[in-house]
């Protein structure tokens, strides 16, 4: 019965979670963003420029990767999520040659935070629960967006460890 009972329960979770769905409005889902992209350039600003190729160790991104990969990763989330053309399609903005001051990865990096903002600007609530593919993968687009929002959010933690690392203190939370 034991057995029987932890089953259930395990298989009342997996659904509950498979079908998870964000329930955060359009206004809120812009509103959050906002909140991410000025926080994400305050941690840009908190980067030296010479602490831009910065790697606590040397098998993994730089200060500077990660930012750009969390760009990257907004530009093709969100382009999938909302069907927009990706500005920067078929591009890895980690391996491209003029990214390199503190200036052109802050602008490209803002850039993509513009470019969620504003094509959730213009999305329905009723938009979000229409079904997309996200890398092969099907869900509503309010899922994409919110898969988006936890791989900036993800990445720009690592980031924390990187200004630590450099004996700055990180940008406050701005959890709300």
């Amino acid at each position: 019965m034991k057995t029987l009972s932890t089953s259930l329960l395990f298989l009342v979770a997996w659904l509950g979670l498979s079908s998870f769905q964000p329930t955060e409005s359009v206004s809120s889902m812009v509103a959050d963003w906002q909140r991410a992209k000025e926080f994400t350039q305050e941690y840009l600003e908190a980067m030296p420029a010479d602490g831009l190729d910065y790697k606590p160790t040397p098998e993994i991104r730089s200060f500077k990767e990660q930012m750009l990969h969390l760009a990257n990763g907004n530009f093709n989330f969100v382009s999938a999520a909302s069907g927009k053309e990706n500005p920067y399609k078929g591009k890895s903005l980690e391996k491209m040659d003029d990214l390199n001051s503190k200036e052109a990865v802050t602008k490209v990096v803002l850039e993509s935070y513009d470019f969620a903002i504003s094509s959730l600007s213009g999305a329905s609530e009723a938009g979000m629960e229409a079904p997309i593919k996200l890398f092969g993968r099907d869900m509503t687009r309010g899922m994409a967006y919110a898969k988006a929002f936890e791989h900036q959010t993800h990445h720009r933690g690592q980031a924390t460890i990187y200004i630590r690392m450099k004996g700055i203190k990180p940008p406050n939370e701005k959890l709300f």
